[in-house]
């Protein structure tokens, strides 16, 4: 696997960890804490969406000649999850523990299937496709710092 592949798929893990961290402290009623944490899943979110959306998915429709496919269905989701993230923030605003709770677990089930498409079908078509995909991406896959 790339070592760009391999950063992008640690990403993951790393914003369902950031999920988990949201879902603790808000089931303790810790508000400060749960606001803190949810800035660093929004971050980390949008932080990897960019990255693909700016630079994986461009590289592989140049690739296959073509932006209707599974980059488009990506980027679909990318952006029910940007939706997800904003009424999720809301809820957090309003401390409402139940609503907040609802909106996380859609976020969860969503994002563990978009991740399932992106690992088992995307990102092997990308290495298949995507010619110098790390030399393409190397300021990605050296860290997140390396990227806005």
């Amino acid at each position: 696997m790339s070592t760009t592949i391999t950063t992008l798929v640690r990403q993951h893990r790393d914003c369902d960890e950031a999920i988990e961290q949201v879902e603790a402290c808000v089931r303790a009623k810790d508000w400060d804490a749960a606001a803190g944490a949810f800035a660093r899943l929004e971050s980390a979110l949008q932080g990897n969406f960019s990255t693909e959306e700016q630079r994986l998915f461009p590289a592989f429709e140049q690739a296959v000649g073509f932006s209707n496919g599974p980059t488009a269905v990506m980027r679909h989701e990318h952006d029910e999850v940007r939706g997800l993230l904003d009424n999720a923030r809301e809820w957090l605003e309003l401390k409402d523990v139940a609503a907040l709770a609802a909106e996380l677990d859609t976020l969860v089930v969503l994002l563990q299937q978009h991740n399932v498409k992106e690992e088992n079908v995307l990102f092997p078509m990308c290495q298949a496709q995507v010619k110098g995909l790390d030399t393409l991406l190397a300021d990605f896959a050296s860290g997140p710092a390396a990227h806005p």
